[in-house]
């Protein structure tokens, strides 16, 4: 080869490494910008060279997982789509969390309305509310002080003995109104109580039949439960004097009670029933001494307070009533 050609073999190899080389200095397009895989920082120095700080290129770690792709439209619109798709993966965090708390309210809801209070119309409270305030001062200055007393000098036991008396005289109220509710184990019950406490238990001082080997337990009936489980209303509260609460339907029931008791046949003097009558109500009230006064003070309005208790207590007596003959028809 002769000498004049290296230089110009020299020429072609430069040539054509310009050639190669100028792809590598120039500066990328968006297109090979969307192919990162992380984050570009715009300005920064790479083995590929400097690149320019461009106005608007958003770019995140994020973008190929989430399915991102840069817009050629220009810097606006990939900010829009941007912004978009990160709101979109906002949403599913906070649907379940709007979802729950809507449940919950409706839970809440739910179980207020299953409270249900039972009610009684009261057009004469200016007149119950005298009476009770009678009753209460009459209880307070009269009924409490002479209970006290009678408490200090006679025992409890023979207290106790007292009351089982009363309670087993007041078993034929109890007998006849289980059989008008349709209860015939209720009645066979108070029967066998009445037999076995009037025969071991001393004329009723002593109750054997509530022992655990005996096991009858006193059944609660009276004519006032007994019109209810035949489906008559309470109709409006009355609040006597001396008897306390009460309403049409139970006032009525008294006086079917007065017939029943045994008291009405037994004694013709009126005024030895309303003093046994009397001295009943004392005895009770020495062994119950603290729970109206624990009512009272507990009570915002103690006239609401022994109202709603009363009508309460009432309505849960006459629906054990309805539920007794059901019970007694399945065995």
């Amino acid at each position: 080869m002769k000498l004049w050609s290296i230089p110009i073999l020299l020429l072609i190899v430069l040539t054509l490494g310009c050639a190669h080389g100028s792809p590598s200095a120039s500066v990328p397009t968006l297109t090979s910008v969307s192919q990162q895989s992380g984050p570009i920082a715009v300005g920064s120095n790479s083995s590929e060279g400097a690149l320019p700080k461009a106005p608007d290129i958003l770019v995140e770690s994020g973008s190929e997982s989430s399915g991102s792709k840069v817009n050629h439209d220009g810097p606006g619109t990939a900010a829009k789509e941007e912004i978009a798709i990160t709101s979109d993966q906002r949403k599913p965090s906070v649907i379940p969390a709007t979802s729950n708390n809507s449940s919950t309210d409706n839970d809440f809801v739910e179980e207020g309305g299953e409270e249900e209070k039972a009610g009684i119309a009261d057009p004469l409270e200016p007149f119950n509310r005298a009476m009770f305030h009678f009753n209460d001062k009459l209880y307070f200055w009269v009924l409490k002080p002479v209970a006290q007393g009678y408490g200090k000098v006679v025992p409890e036991s023979a207290r106790v003995s007292v009351s089982n008396f009363f309670s087993n005289l007041t078993a034929p109220i109890r007998f006849v109104n289980c059989l008008l509710q349709a209860n015939l184990s209720g009645a066979a019950t108070e029967l066998g109580r009445f037999l076995v406490n009037t025969i071991w238990g001393i004329g009723g001082l002593m109750d054997p039949a509530a022992s655990k080997d005996i096991d009858l337990a006193k059944q609660g009936g009276d004519f006032g439960q007994t019109l209810g489980v035949y489906g008559l209303g309470q109709g409006f509260y009355i609040n006597w004097p001396i008897f306390g609460p009460s309403s049409p339907r139970d006032t009525v029931g008294m006086v079917g009670d007065f017939f029943l008791h045994p008291f009405t046949y037994f004694i013709s003097a009126w005024d030895t029933s309303v003093g046994i009558r009397a001295y009943e109500k004392m005895n009770t009230t020495s062994l119950s001494i603290g729970d109206y006064e624990s009512l009272k003070e507990a009570a915002i309005d103690p006239y609401v307070a022994v109202r709603d208790a009363y009508v309460q207590y009432r309505l849960k007596q006459v629906n054990t009533g309805r539920i007794e003959p059901v019970s007694v028809l399945q065995e």
